[in-house]
């Protein structure tokens, strides 16, 4: 599959809405295609075009690295310039070229063997928001923009999985996405292949920065702009893990609250590190910020219901004359099947309205600089759009009555926590690759000392 980059993802949404935008000064008539974003990617930092071979570098090169190996260097690296820029260019190509310069970047950052750490500027700039630029002397930083790049293609991968899949007529007034499993499985590995690349740069790379040159990092190269992301990869890996138990015939309600919930505290965590962002360096991730919040909604209305099916089923058991009493809230249900009702019908009345909620937030998403489409409901979002409503409307009419008993205006019954368990999804392990094997060192001319 040719994951096309170009005017698929959160990278060129600027560059497609700036192109939408001559479309109608030149009274175009061609329909501009706003980009679908089911995974939010961040800004695309591409290299600027190099110029090592420039015959002043080549002198304060002189005696550090070999002239064939700089010419190597600066080819791959304006090559990813070249890919990062065309349409067309599939995320494997892309990918492809970054892990064949990886290498030659970390010679230039190990002091062992080409050892220019502070000998070269390296310049980068951003695709969308005016093409911002950045230029650093440091070899280390450049090793952190390899890496942040191959987790934005990573991301864009994942993305064009998910938005790949036809859509389907329905009788309701929206469409549905048909995504199949195989797609889901292709997605969630690109999600932890992202999230490792991002715990690795914030864990190793970021270390190695000296204080002046962290100063200097947009923010999003800031380690809590790449700790969000990598949260949010976590979170939507496990959005699709949930996805893939609900089509599943044996995945218990257990197992689908506790995807849920553990979705839930993911988002929780990516908005918390962001947070610590905005309020440092006074916002700037606005449109991350945004799809947060929509999508940590739609997560705490799946941990809400799912809760409230196994609360309405303990009820249900004890209804019935069994039931177990170590069943979750049980303390606070007194006893009787009907308090258990009566608090399951408090979580689906509350997972109706943070669905809500999250369709307004989607909107918000999708109208922030720059604009975006949300996709179709898929996988667990698409059953819940259709359950939630329907289930708060059932048990409403069921157990409404509960709520307004004379001895309920002594005692308010209160929405239960949602229960905590331990975050199982983990990034994939990321290791730098070996430096690349080429002869780094050159004989000093005469005289010359290091």
């Amino acid at each position: 599959m040719n994951n096309n980059i170009m005017g698929c993802t959160s990278s060129v949404y600027a560059a497609a809405a700036s192109s939408g935008k001559r479309n109608v000064q030149k009274k175009n008539k061609k329909k501009h295609n706003i980009p679908e974003v089911s995974v939010c990617v961040p800004s695309l930092w591409i290299p600027v075009q190099s110029h090592m071979l420039h015959p002043t570098l080549r002198l304060r090169l002189r005696g550090y690295i070999p002239q064939d190996l700089v010419h190597r260097i600066t080819s791959l690296r304006n090559r990813i310039t070249l890919l990062a820029e065309s349409a067309g260019t599939s995320t494997t190509e892309l990918t492809q070229a970054l892990e064949e310069y990886l290498p030659l970047a970390l010679g230039l950052a190990n002091t062992e063997v080409g050892g220019v750490q502070d000998l070269v500027e390296f310049r980068w700039k951003e695709i969308e928001k005016g093409k911002q630029e950045i230029c650093i002397a440091n070899s280390w930083f450049e090793v952190l923009n390899v890496l942040y790049m191959m987790a934005t293609v990573t991301l864009m991968d994942a993305n064009m999985k998910l938005i790949a899949s036809p859509k389907s007529s329905s009788s309701s007034s929206h469409s549905e996405r048909l995504v199949s499993a195989d797609c889901m499985r292709d997605a969630l590995d690109s999600l932890l292949k992202a999230a490792g690349y991002l715990n690795f740069c914030v864990h190793h790379i970021l270390l190695r920065l000296p204080p002046e040159i962290m100063g200097k990092l947009p923010p999003d190269l800031s380690k809590g702009v790449l700790e969000a992301i990598s949260h949010q990869a976590l979170a939507q890996g496990t959005e699709i893990q949930l996805g893939l138990a609900v089509k599943s015939q044996n995945a218990t309600l257990s197992v689908k609250r506790r995807l849920a919930c553990e979705q839930l505290s993911y988002f929780e965590q990516a908005h918390g590190c962001l947070s610590e962002v905005d309020n440092e360096q006074g916002g700037g991730t606005k449109k991350l910020s945004l799809f947060l919040k929509w999508k940590h909604l739609e997560a705490k209305a799946a941990a809400y219901y799912y809760h409230g099916l196994i609360l309405d089923k303990a009820g249900g058991d004890k209804d019935e004359g069994g039931g177990d009493s170590s069943s979750p809230s049980s303390s606070s249900s007194g006893g009787g099947g009907s308090n258990w009702h009566e608090i399951a019908l408090l979580c689906f009345l509350a997972a109706e309205e943070l669905l809500g909620d999250g369709k307004k937030a989607c909107l918000s998403f999708c109208l922030s600089d720059p604009i975006t489409r949300s996709p179709p409901p898929w996988g667990a979002i698409k059953h819940l759009y259709k359950k939630i409503p329907d289930t708060a409307s059932k048990k409403s009419q069921m157990y409404a009555y509960l709520l307004h008993q004379p001895h309920k205006q002594q005692q308010q019954v209160v929405l239960p926590d949602l229960p905590e368990f331990q975050l199982s999804l983990k990034a994939d392990e990321f290791e730098l690759p070996e430096v690349d094997p080429a002869d780094w060192q050159v004989p000093l001319p005469a005289g010359m000392t290091l």
